[in-house]
């Protein structure tokens, strides 16, 4: 019986592929600040992945249960709406903490766990390869560095026998949509520099957040990467065709198309 461990198993996506793996006889660890009861099958760690010294914990315990892993599946991430000047500094580590170096820290702890020929699943985002739009550019900037990171990964573990696989994901019907509405409100409310562009951005945020897909197909193309020969370096799903149109354009044009849109 194979062995996968998922970050962020209380999540959307992170359940999703929780269940999917363990109805296909898989044996999956989830690691989590929050118990997904609803998971009958599944073996959860209290993980906290701000905290630098919780993945070790993880990592211990899963050593001392003998687990050798197959496969580690990075679905943990947050999502943050603001403006690069007014963040306060606790919400810009928070999210590079969550979506990057949590990331790192994982891998590092469970390596010496991996079976022959393990894998790394990493949830990116359609967003890391484009330019970001106004008040998006935190998380845009934290799923490039996270894609740096897995390229150059890949690059290092082919060397011991084992693969990165990152998916790029457009918007996927998950609590982190709610939570971006939310944290969008707030940065509305509180922004001194761009009340009128705040509230322009919103339109065009729940235009893109429109275009969702449902955790389960996540799910399922994580289960096909895992059942594949020859599984890609990168994969792509539900690609929204504004923001392709958008980054299709020179940077010139983009920023005089912003301006013209957030500042009438």
């Amino acid at each position: 019986m194979k062995t996968a461990v998922i970050t962020g198993a209380a999540g959307g996506m992170g359940s999703a592929a929780a269940k999917r793996l363990i109805s296909e006889g898989w044996t999956v660890w989830g690691l989590d600040r929050r118990n997904p009861e609803d998971i009958p099958g599944l073996r959860f760690i209290e993980t906290d992945l701000t905290d630098p010294k919780s993945p070790a914990e993880a990592a211990r315990i899963l050593g001392e249960n003998g687990t050798r892993i197959d496969t580690v599946i990075h679905m943990a991430g947050i999502y943050d709406l603001n403006s690069l000047v007014e963040m306060p500094e606790e919400d810009w580590t928070r999210i590079f903490a969550v979506n990057l170096s949590a990331a790192y820290r994982i891998n590092r702890e469970l390596l010496p766990l991996f079976a022959e020929g393990a894998m790394i699943v990493i949830v990116s985002s359609e967003l890391a390869p484009l330019d970001p739009l106004p008040f998006t550019g935190i998380y845009g900037v934290t799923k490039a560095a996270l894609e740096k990171y897995a390229y150059s990964l890949g690059m290092e573990l082919q060397l011991l026998g084992h693969r990165v696989t990152v998916i790029r994901p457009g918007a996927v019907d998950t609590g982190l949509l709610g939570v971006s509405t939310d944290r969008l409100d707030r940065f509305c409310r509180t922004t001194k520099l761009y009340p009128r562009g705040a509230e322009k951005i919103r339109k065009i945020v729940d235009r893109v957040e429109s275009r969702k897909i449902p955790p389960e197909k996540i799910a399922a193309l994580v289960s096909k990467i895992l059942s594949s020969k020859r599984p890609r370096r990168m994969y792509r799903i539900n690609r929204n065709p504004l923001l392709l149109m958008m980054n299709a354009l020179p940077d010139g044009v983009q920023h005089a198309l912003i301006r013209a849109l957030l500042k009438k």
